[in-house]
């Protein structure tokens, strides 16, 4: 099996799979992988909200898949994971209901997922961008840089989406699905930042706040 992919998706998902006795390859083009883990959170990373409940989701799915989802790894599992398997302790930031590591490093948990990749069996390749995927008899067919080719009976592509190019996520994976005959919802962004030409806000980089904002009704 090959995980395409080492972000936090891609780190979980291969070593899940080696858990359960698979031999798997994960590749990642980028030299360490798990780059937007160390800014998520301003770079403490929020691992898991405190609570969560399927009402508060807006999807286009059917709510008992949403609540399958979210049933089948329970919050508590969640945390489970990243205190017991991981050593990662957690703590409550009481304003805004985030779990963080107690570190407030985001680094940390991006180290512990590769640590416990590893550890499950995983084979991780940093610095290996993966070229071509075709499939090829009973299974799949990579094409790597350099020429090299790899085989392997099931691929599962984690590369992200198109948020942040500067870590990898520039949207390679959807292409490369969508090349594939799969179908790709439009994309659109969901968190993105506000931009101004007055010199005196830029000290507000950065800072996060919670705000109300009114747009006016769109003018003909």
């Amino acid at each position: 099996m090959v995980v395409i992919g080492a972000g936090a998706a891609g780190l979980l998902a291969a070593a899940f799979a080696a858990g359960e006795g698979r031999r798997v390859v994960l590749l990642e083009r980028t030299r360490d992988g798990g780059r937007k883990i160390l800014i998520s959170g301003g770079g403490r990373c929020n691992i898991l909200p405190s609570e969560v409940e399927a009402e508060w989701f807006v999807t286009d799915s059917s709510p008992h898949s949403l609540r399958n989802i979210l049933r089948g790894w329970p919050l508590e599992a969640q945390r489970r994971f990243f205190e017991e398997e991981l050593h990662l302790p957690l703590v409550l930031e009481e304003e805004s209901g985030k779990l963080f590591p107690a570190s407030n490093r985001a680094r940390d948990v991006r180290d512990r997922l590769v640590e416990h990749a590893r550890l499950s069996g995983v084979d991780i390749r940093f610095g290996a961008p993966m070229l071509g995927l075709a499939p090829s008899g009973n299974g799949w067919e990579l094409r790597l840089d350099g020429g090299a080719m790899l085989r392997a009976r099931a691929v599962v592509v984690a590369t992200g989406g198109l948020s942040v190019p500067n870590t990898g996520s520039d949207g390679a994976g959807l292409r490369l699905v969508e090349s594939l005959g799969h179908t790709v919802h439009p994309t659109y962004p969901a968190l993105t930042p506000l931009t101004t030409s007055v010199a005196r806000w830029t000290n507000l980089s950065g800072v996060s706040l919670d705000a109300q904002l009114t747009a006016p009704p769109e003018t003909p």
